[in-house]
């Protein structure tokens, strides 16, 4: 279990608390309620924080946070302090990582990034897909085509299909089921009878 942090940890430099409260009973506060909370504070901040490396030092920057707070007022939940000013403490420090000098955003275009071009083959690729999907969706019977554009590409739900189409929701369904397995099956090399499912 950890030590409170005092002079072997980098000083945290305790002054009289109010409500007369002395130095030594801010310590043992801290000894009693803050430091049996570790298993949870650690816990917390592995689950929070993707560099592992660093929970160290937030849980000495916790403590020190909460330290403060305490020589001016001693929180009446423990807990649920130690555990905000972790989440807080956290927060501020994705705050200031995703800040980017403006000098660096400037240099973006002296470093010849292409920020978000896809690469050539990429390119390639893609358009090869849609030619296959427009192909494929083509080959569909016009109900299942129109039910699967509305539905799948379109994002509209059953109930605006079924009232664009003048159709019944269950009609419905049974279209987009079908016009999926036909696409499934054009789009993996299998070659359905697109006739039976008209």
């Amino acid at each position: 279990m950890a030590e409170p942090p005092d002079t072997d940890r980098g000083s945290v430099n305790l002054r009289l608390p109010s409500k007369g409260m002395s130095i030594a009973d801010v310590q043992a506060w801290f000894v009693r309620e803050v430091l049996p909370l570790e298993p949870i504070l650690m816990q917390y901040l592995q689950h929070n924080w993707r560099n592992k490396s660093e929970l160290g030092d937030l849980r000495q920057e916790v403590y020190v946070r909460v330290c403060e707070a305490a020589q001016k007022e001693v929180p009446e939940k423990t807990k649920a302090f130690v555990l905000t000013t972790a989440r807080n403490l956290l927060i501020n420090r994705t705050k200031r990582e995703r800040v980017v000098p403006i000098e660096s955003a400037a240099d973006v275009d002296a470093l010849g990034i292409v920020m978000d071009e896809p690469g050539a083959d990429r390119v390639v690729i893609a358009r090869e897909e849609l030619r296959r999907l427009t192909l494929a969706l083509d080959r569909l019977p016009p109900r299942c085509k129109e039910a699967v554009v509305l539905g799948r590409i379109e994002g509209l739900s059953r109930r605006q299909i079924a009232q664009r189409m003048g159709i019944a929701e269950d009609t419905v369904r049974q279209h987009l089921i079908h016009g999926m397995r036909l696409l499934t099956d054009l789009l993996h090399g299998d070659s359905p009878d697109v006739g039976s499912f008209s």
